[in-house]
């Protein structure tokens, strides 16, 4: 996983792993006073970018079906929906969002 910090700050942190081509982000967690400031999406590209370096093919990962903002950013990152997972999260309970990304020949992995 990786955490961005500021002045001794974490502002947020994620927790990943990998096997062999296909990874998991398993939390991507941002302080609420700095939520919409840019930060999940400057750790999300970092992880992408390491996933891709180490060979991996495949990312997956689960999402709140209310948590909008979330979807948007994964979505806009090339995210895809692979499945529901039906009374995954509890406190509230709610369905979880499987999200999927293939990583192999997209544009914005290759090198330059």
């Amino acid at each position: 996983g990786l955490v961005a910090e500021m002045d001794g700050r974490v502002l947020a942190c994620s927790i990943a792993r990998g096997v062999a081509e296909v990874a998991e982000i398993m939390d991507l967690a941002v302080h609420r006073d700095w939520r919409r400031a840019g930060v999940a999406t400057a750790l999300l590209r970092q992880l992408l970018a390491a996933f891709a370096a180490d060979g991996v093919r495949e990312v997956f990962l689960e999402v709140r079906e209310s948590n909008r903002a979330a979807q948007a950013l994964y979505r806009a990152h090339g995210f895809r929906a692979a499945g529901t997972r039906p009374s995954y999260y509890r406190k509230p309970t709610e369905d979880a969002i499987l999200l999927r990304l293939q990583l192999a020949g997209r544009a914005s992995e290759r090198p330059q």
